[in-house]
Formats: C-alpha cells, sequence, structure tokens
C-alpha cells in the first residue's frame, strides 16, 4: 500500500474516532441541554492542550462491535489545568453507554498508572452504565475485566484525584467519585452501584431514582460527594477550583496564589458577627469569609454534618485546610456526621500538604441513642486519630467554648503547632450549666445556681490557659488573620520545605 494510501486510512480512522456515538445522539444531548464528552473534556482543561492517548481504540470482544464503539467510550489521555499537566478521563455516554469493557479498563489504567509514577493529579469525568454486557460475562469476559488493574485507589498513589457523577453514573462512574478526593455531581444526576432496572430485579420491587442515588441523598445522608452544581460546565469549573488549591504531588508544596483585592480589610467586622452573650448563635461562615482571602473560600460538604464547615481557602495566597465549628447549626456539637468530615479535609490536607486551620467553638459531641446508633464513639475515635497523625502546620483558633474530648479533636492541648484563643473563650471539661447541676445539685431557676454557675463560668476563662502557656497568647479578633500569616509563615519553614510526613496516606478515601 502507498504512503499516501496509509496516511489517508489512518485519517479516516480518527475520523471515525472523533464521531463518538453519531449525529442523531449528539443532537439529542444538546437538544437536552447536555454536553458530549468532547465538550465536557474543552470545558475542564486549557484550549489547544489536550494530547489524547488510545484514539484508535474500541472493542476487543466481538469483531461486530468495533464500529459502534469509536474510543471504545472513553476519552483519555493529558491535558493542562491552569498550566499543569494532569491525566483526563472522559465518558463518552453516546457509545454504548461508556460501559466499562477490556479494551477501555486499559486505557484508563493507563492514564491512572502514569499520573502516578509521574506525578500529575488524575480527572475522571462519569456518566456510565457500569459493565459491558455480554463482554463481561462467563470466565474470560471476568478473566479480560477484572483483576487486572494493578493502579492503587488509596491516597499512597501520592497525587490529587478529582471525579464528576453526571446524569447517568452507575459502576466506574460511582467507584471513582468514591475513590477520589474531590468529587462534584450535578444535581439531577443519579450515582449509584447499580441501575434502577437491575435493583428492581434483584429485591423484586420497583425504585426511585431520588431514593437510589440522588444529589440529595448523597448531599444530606451519605456525603459521598463533595460538591454540587446545576450544569457540566460548572462541574468542570468546579473540578479545576478544586486542584487550584493542591499541589501536582505530595512531594510538593501547594501552589501560591495571587492574593484576592481587599483581602483582609474590614477585619473589625468579625465582632459585629461575634455576639457578647455566650449563649448566641452566629454564623461562622461569615467568620471565615472575613478572616482567609476574599472569595477564596471553597466550602466542602455542605449539606452534610451541618454543625462543621470545612473547606478550602487562601490566606494571603497560601492555600489551607479551614476546619470549623458552626454554632448555627445545634450549637456547633459535633454529629458523627461532622466528624467523617472533619476527618476528610484532615486526611486530605495532611496527604497534599496543605497547613490546617481551625476555628473551635463547640460544646461537646452529640450525645444520645441516635448518635450511638449511626457510630458516634467510632467516628470520635476516627477523629482523635486523624488529629494526632496529622504531620502539616495547624494552628488552632479558640473562638468561644471548647468543651470535653472535642477540645482536644479540635486541635486542642498539644494537637496543634500553635494555639490562640480570643478574649472570650472557655475551656472546661463540659458546659458550665451542666457543670453546675452535677457539682451543686442545682438546676436552672433554684436558689443558688446563679451564684454557683458564676463561680464555675470563671473558672472557665482562657486566661488561665494563657498564663501557664498551654495557648500561645490570647489575641482580638481582627488581629487573627495577621497573626495566622506570620505563623504560618515560621511554622511552614520546615526543613522538609513544607512537605508533611503522610501518616494517613492509606487512610481511605471513603469509608
Amino acid at each position: 500500500m502507498a504512503h499516501d494510501e496509509m496516511l489517508a486510512e489512518l485519517d479516516e480512522r480518527r475520523a471515525g474516532a472523533r464521531r463518538m456515538g453519531g449525529p442523531d445522539k449528539l443532537s439529542k444531548r444538546a437538544a437536552r441541554g447536555q454536553l458530549n464528552a468532547e465538550e465536557r473534556l474543552a470545558a475542564l482543561v486549557d484550549p489547544d492542550s489536550f494530547f489524547e492517548v488510545g484514539l484508535l481504540g474500541a472493542s476487543g470482544v466481538f469483531d461486530s462491535d468495533i464500529e459502534g464503539t469509536p474510543r471504545d467510550g472513553k476519552i483519555t489521555g493529558f491535558g493542562k489545568i491552569e498550566g499543569r499537566d494532569a491525566g483526563v478521563v472522559v465518558n463518552d455516554f453516546t457509545t454504548k453507554g461508556a460501559s466499562t469493557s477490556a479494551t477501555n479498563s486499559k486505557k484508563m489504567g493507563y492514564i491512572r498508572r502514569t499520573t502516578t509514577e509521574r506525578g500529575m493529579p488524575f480527572v475522571h469525568v462519569g456518566e456510565s452504565t457500569g459493565a459491558r454486557l455480554p463482554d463481561a460475562m462467563g470466565s474470560k469476559g471476568m478473566g479480560q475485566l477484572l483483576g487486572n488493574d494493578v493502579t492503587q485507589f488509596r491516597r499512597m498513589r501520592d497525587t490529587p484525584w478529582a471525579a464528576a457523577a453526571l446524569d447517568t453514573s452507575f459502576g466506574s462512574s460511582a467507584w471513582m467519585c468514591c475513590c477520589a478526593d474531590f468529587s462534584v455531581m450535578k444535581k439531577g444526576s443519579i450515582m449509584s452501584v447499580s441501575s434502577p432496572r437491575l435493583v428492581s430485579m434483584a429485591i423484586g420491587e420497583k425504585v426511585d431514582l431520588e431514593e437510589l442515588g440522588g444529589w440529595r441523598l448523597h448531599a444530606e445522608q451519605t456525603g459521598l460527594i463533595d460538591h454540587f452544581v446545576d450544569t457540566d460546565a460548572e462541574a468542570m469549573a468546579a473540578i479545576r477550583r478544586f486542584l487550584s488549591y493542591l499541589p501536582s504531588h505530595n512531594g510538593e508544596a501547594p501552589p501560591r496564589g495571587a492574593v484576592t483585592e481587599g483581602s483582609g480589610e474590614g477585619q473589625e467586622r468579625m465582632l459585629e458577627v461575634l455576639p457578647e452573650k455566650r449563649t448566641q448563635v452566629y454564623s461562622m461562615k461569615k467568620i471565615i469569609e472575613i478572616l482567609f482571602d476574599r472569595d477564596s473560600f471553597f466550602e466542602i460538604k455542605p449539606r452534610f454534618g451541618k454543625s462543621a464547615v470545612v473547606g478550602l481557602a487562601r490566606l494571603d495566597g497560601l492555600p489551607v485546610g479551614v476546619v470549623a465549628n458552626n454554632p448555627n447549626v445545634g450549637g456547633g456539637a459535633l454529629s458523627a456526621e461532622a466528624c467523617r468530615k472533619i476527618i476528610d479535609l484532615t486526611v486530605m490536607c495532611d496527604s497534599f500538604n496543605l497547613p490546617i486551620i481551625r476555628l473551635v467553638d463547640t460544646p461537646g459531641f452529640v450525645v444520645g441513642t441516635e448518635a450511638e446508633r449511626r457510630g458516634a464513639p467510632g467516628q470520635i475515635m476516627n477523629f482523635m486519630n486523624a488529629t494526632c497523625l496529622t504531620t502539616v502546620p495547624s494552628i488552632t483558633v479558640l473562638c468561644r467554648k471548647a468543651y470535653g474530648r472535642a477540645y482536644v479533636a479540635m486541635g486542642g492541648g498539644t494537637h496543634n503547632d500553635a494555639m490562640i484563643a480570643w478574649p472570650g473563650a472557655e475551656v472546661s471539661f463540659m458546659d458550665p450549666v451542666f457543670a453546675t447541676s452535677i457539682v451543686h445539685n442545682l438546676t436552672a431557676g433554684q436558689e443558688g445556681f446563679e451564684d454557683a454557675l458564676a463561680h464555675i463560668q470563671k473558672d472557665l476563662e482562657i486566661w488561665d490557659m494563657a498564663r501557664i502557656f498551654s495557648a500561645q497568647d490570647v489575641v482580638k479578633p481582627q488581629e487573627t488573620r495577621a497573626y495566622l500569616i506570620r505563623m504560618l509563615e515560621i511554622q511552614h519553614r520546615r526543613r522538609s520545605g513544607g512537605i508533611g510526613q503522610h501518616l494517613m496516606r492509606t487512610w481511605p478515601t471513603s469509608y
């Protein structure tokens, strides 16, 4: 065959691979307002930066499927996100429902393996039906499809993973979200182990889509998804934003960004947010917005474990993790779900060298029969373990109250590199009202209760802790930002160059 014929054949095969599922399927997606795989890819990576591998992949099981499986349903390659290389897999639902096969498993495995070995983030944009039938049936199908990928799903892989669950996300799309350090879901999508049809057949009853794996389920009950959006484009933007806070691999310090205009202004506004009365609630999110660089706070799991607020932010341009109690919900008492949320953020920050800032205002852990049913003791101990194993710089700010074991789990005592307090902070074993009732056998309203309460409350004040240097300093709320910036400059000057020991690198991303 002449060179011109061979080159023409290559061009023809390339064009065939790029057609995806064909014009009819693509036009139907466009009419529904859904981006196709190519459009999602364009929204994710920097313009003209994508380097595709596996373009000519197709079904390797049945010859009759070759023409109908361009790219074998998955676009794989490497692109730049904000100028940094990342490995990318984007599912093409118009081709066999982006179902997992032997060929596209090799493609995905190659990208994951390369990102791990070369120190690049990995991004999986999911929309899929699960394993491809009948390819996966029988011993030959299982031998080809499962058990051959040696890529580790643990943080020991050393690079950040991000994933999206868009529209129909079964099987591998769900697995990738559960393995990722950050997962985003489009509202109206469904993410679950199997399709409603298969589940209905298995249990003998019809299954509701939302109850099986809707976004509210994952936002409020499972906590498996970190962020929720309305459109495909917003999902890609969320992944880009998340990765902007993280290094490309765990051997690097996080990338310092520009300080947004207006950052640090109006620190006195914290005094307007913080109530003078100790029992009055307030918004910790407003404190966070004032304290950190303007518009830099990126909240994680906002509707899960709402008595805690966690996320990523920048402080004078430096990416940090933020762990805070939320007095607006249950007075800031930590539920099992809130513990899980804090653990996830803590482990991720320690794995990728982000300093942690803790803002403490909690009466302790949620107690009661329901808390026990939710496994609160186990989550509290996991919380304690994560705090104790943290090796990146961490600074604890006692904003108002810190009682009992929650004081320690939130970075009190020696579980920090520095601990400061605001003048009105209180620290003790339990809430003074309960302590007064127990110690003096009095209840609110009885004669002598207020005098006994006043005596116990005096013992709670922060001055004694500062006097014995169990707190490094007492600062005004409006002085906190400047203190944190300077202290992080000192704490980040480690001999390791700001790189942690990663003692939690094998901690699972979902548990």
